[in-house]
């Protein structure tokens, strides 16, 4: 029956291989569940053990919806980059807990309204081949360069204010020279790893993820709490979205207010966009044209899942880059998301287990994971300037931005200005000119605000 709904000869993969990606998934992204609750528990004044309950409930339910309804392994959890931006730049507007959600739930019914009459859809097949092939190419090393941050390698190397006026003293980040326990941690498990991988072992992300816990315990890296177990739940977080959905009109304005709204969704658009055409192609499941079959059931969970997620109180959910990791393991079809939904719907009540696994343990699978990307290379005609210039700053962009919509935004609008500057207009899609369009607001949206406030 599992073999029937969920394709599993058809896509050449078992339930035992579909059950160790989804393991492997969720162990790579349940950082999220603590890490959400850091990041906007304090300034929106959220008690941080509900916003971690509320990050894995909300995960749990849209990831297992994934599995069932588009049947990919993709995972969706808060989403990093649009999560700073509640906690910051709309309470820094002066919204509270209760209006930021508001803003997100209102991103989230646009991008549901966008999936539903088809444009959404759209919009990613009418993106070119060498580019949907270097967002692949650039998430990939974003994954990479985040295993060596989580590993402690790579550090910053500006000082923080510096850094605001546009300079540094030296490079912007530098090789942190090992000397602390997790760096030599880290350093074991990405040898680990390699060599599990490179002898071709199975479940090698796996495993290597529990030894390199194991090592860490026993170095002192990752402390365990055996006083408790089972930690206190508490789910004060929901609902918060539907309190003041419309706080942002009465407080910024309707403009203000509209072009907040479509930066957010933007973002959200794009990153989904990104992480989706990226890694089905990594896992053999797009077209030779780049595009995914069925991509319409995963863009109406992707879109439901930042409304679930603004009406959870934990910010917008969405498809996570970590998905890579299961789909390295050999993960295939929704049952690998269902595993990894289920996870996160446990870790609501055993939170301190999956806290056990440090970033230590799960970076050098994410280095592995963007190497594995990073092959899409091969299949972009770097060599054409029409192809390679665009390529080159949505491959590079992401890693250096921290920002999937930013590479994405930079390759789309020198895409279209090179065809135009080499007289090729007919060959851009009319959808990719209204993008590009789009983009540039993007990226002046804060110039015209403050234009439009003066």
């Amino acid at each position: 029956m599992l073999d029937d709904f969920f394709k599993f000869a058809e896509r050449g993969t078992t339930l035992g291989t579909e059950a160790r990606a989804g393991l492997t998934t969720f162990m790579v992204m349940a950082y999220i569940i603590f890490l959400n609750g850091n990041i906007i528990a304090k300034p929106l004044g959220l008690d941080p053990v509900a916003v971690a309950a509320g990050t894995a409930l909300i995960a749990g339910i849209m990831t297992i919806a994934m599995g069932l309804v588009a049947n990919y392994p993709f995972a969706l959890a808060a989403g990093l980059g649009i999560n700073a931006i509640v906690a910051f730049s709309l309470t820094g507007q002066g919204l509270d807990a209760k209006g930021a959600m508001g803003v997100i739930v209102l991103e989230g019914v646009a991008i549901t309204v966008l999936v539903a009459i088809g444009l959404r859809e759209a919009i990613m097949n009418a993106v070119p081949l060498a580019l949907k092939r270097s967002i692949g190419v650039g998430i990939g090393l974003f994954i990479l360069f985040i295993g060596f941050a989580n590993g402690g390698l790579i550090v910053s190397n500006c000082a923080p204010d510096s850094a605001t006026l546009g300079f540094c003293d030296g490079t912007l980040v530098t090789m942190s020279f090992p000397t602390q326990p997790g760096q030599f941690v880290f350093l074991l498990g990405l040898v680990i790893t390699f060599v599990l991988y490179a002898r071709r072992i199975k479940a090698a992300l796996v495993i290597s993820i529990f030894l390199t816990t194991i090592i860490a315990i026993l170095a002192g890296v990752q402390k365990v709490d055996t006083t408790n177990i089972i930690a206190p739940v508490s789910f004060s977080t929901l609902g918060l979205g539907l309190q003041d959905p419309f706080q942002a009109f009465a407080k910024l304005g309707a403009l203000t207010a509209v072009l907040t709204i479509f930066a957010i969704m933007l973002s959200d658009f794009f990153d989904t966009m990104g992480t989706v055409t990226g890694i089905a192609a990594e896992a053999g499941l797009a077209r030779e044209d780049g595009s995914v079959p069925g991509i319409g059931r995963v863009l109406i969970v992707d879109s439901v899942a930042a409304i679930a997620g603004g009406l959870g109180g934990v910010s917008s959910n969405t498809t996570y880059i970590e998905s890579a990791a299961g789909v390295a393991e050999g993960g295939r079809t929704g049952f690998a998301s269902v595993v990894t939904g289920v996870l996160f719907l446990l870790a609501i009540f055993l939170s301190p287990i999956a806290g056990l696994i440090p970033s230590q343990a799960t970076a050098p699978a994410l280095v592995l994971v963007g190497y594995l990307m990073f092959t899409l290379v091969k299949d972009i005609p770097v060599a054409d300037i029409e192809d390679g210039l665009p390529a080159l700053l949505t491959m590079i962009l992401m890693p250096l931005t921290y920002d999937i919509t930013v590479g994405i935004g930079a390759g789309f609008i020198s895409w279209v200005l090179l065809k135009v500057v080499r007289g090729k207009m007919s060959q851009v899609h009319p959808l990719m000119w209204v993008v590009s369009l789009a983009f540039l607001i993007y990226f002046a949206n804060t110039w015209i605000q403050s234009a439009v406030l003066k």
